[in-house]
């Protein structure tokens, strides 16, 4: 029988262009398709943005290099445009939520409503069976269950299933993640075997959109070209017991364990506990004022089982480098709280809360 055609997300980097190898070796039909997804001069030199921006990941010279993959291997390669509803779904948010007080994360986004909904369906468009992508994680279907399960990588320092728990059912039966077994060091192992000009390529770290990780010139700078005025944000600064020490100039300017930019000095380290987005407050406190035994979120999705009837017993990751906590989920009206065995420290709103059961990702949500 012939192999599924199988359609690779290649993003220049060396993940998914040695996913792309390694099912060619295995004899399956492959097409790379690459999104376009921001154009990366498109701030040059506005709001104190440099003349030069270059961003790593998703930029014209990972396409290059995403495109000379494709043609060292031998396979047809396509790049699909997708600024668009990339900047609806997933900048313009990223700049409102930094706006009302809360801390978003792109990627996750990006995820949910590009990689995995809209690339799935050019994959299918083009006759693609499958869709593989470079991410470190690992999908098994479970009789037991009549179910997709998504699971942690083995490489845990690399492992990143917090940032796909919103895929569903059906995305997870049409995608591969090849490189889920294996340590960055196999990885680039292979792609060197593969004779990979980018074996060696560094790792981006930075928001695809945001040059140098300064969001905070980059919603100046998005404002200015959308004609927006930077809206008032400014307000009190106010300790956990209600007392104003102090002024800031802009909400959008703090995110939750927050310690340097307050403007105030005190005896003792301070550190932002909260943000008041309708009162314009931001609330400082100690090191201890940061740690919580509770949260709620909102926006579920469940990917082990179709929902939470009673109360479950699971670890619960309250960001991508957060060691998974052990705690108690149970549904409070639409919303689900989360009570943790010990306290946590800098839980943040607009963030996401991934459960884990061993290495099965559970589901997740929307810390509210």
């Amino acid at each position: 029988m012939s192999k599924p055609t199988i359609a690779v997300a290649m993003s220049g980097g060396v993940d998914s262009s040695t996913v792309a190898a390694m099912l060619r070796q295995e004899g399956h039909p492959v097409v790379g398709l690459t999104m376009q997804l921001w154009n990366q001069r498109r701030l040059a030199g506005r709001e104190g943005m440099p003349e030069q921006v270059r961003g790593r990941c998703c930029s014209l010279d990972d396409v290059y290099d995403a495109r000379h993959v494709a043609e060292h291997l031998g396979i047809p390669y396509y790049v699909v445009n997708h600024q668009e509803r990339f900047e609806r779904d997933v900048v313009r948010p990223f700049v409102d939520e930094y706006l009302s007080g809360r801390t978003p994360i792109p990627c996750s986004l990006c995820n949910n409503h590009l990689k995995f909904d809209q690339l799935l369906i050019t994959a299918q468009q083009i006759g693609a069976d499958l869709l593989a992508t470079g991410h470190y994680a690992r999908i098994e279907y479970s009789e037991a269950r009549g179910r997709w399960l998504l699971l942690r990588g083995r490489d845990s320092s690399k492992d990143q299933s917090y940032f796909l728990f919103g895929l569903t059912q059906e995305q997870l039966s049409r995608t591969l993640f090849p490189l889920g077994n294996m340590s960055k060091t196999e990885v680039r192992e292979l792609a060197h075997r593969q004779g990979l000009a980018l074996a060696d390529k560094p790792d981006s770290q930075e928001i695809c959109f945001v040059p140098g990780g300064d969001y905070k010139r980059f919603i100046d700078a998005y404002l200015d070209e959308q004609g927006e005025e930077m809206p008032d944000t400014s307000g009190e600064l106010v300790t956990t017991a209600g007392e104003v020490i102090g002024a800031h100039s802009g909400i959008h300017n703090f995110t939750v364990g927050q310690r340097k930019g307050l403007g105030v000095a005190t005896g003792s380290p301070l550190y932002v506990i909260g943000i008041r987005g309708n009162q314009r407050q931001v609330v400082v406190g100690g090191d201890d004022d940061l740690r919580s035994r509770t949260l709620r979120a909102r926006r579920l999705n469940w990917i082990a089982f179709d929902g939470l009837d009673r109360p479950m017993r699971i670890r619960a990751k309250i960001r991508h480098r957060h060691e998974p906590a052990a705690a108690e989920i149970m549904m409070d009206g639409d919303e689900l709280l989360v009570t943790f065995d010990e306290p946590q420290r800098a839980i943040t709103p607009g963030q996401a809360v991934v459960f884990c059961d061993g290495d099965i990702v559970v589901g997740g949500g929307w810390i509210c």
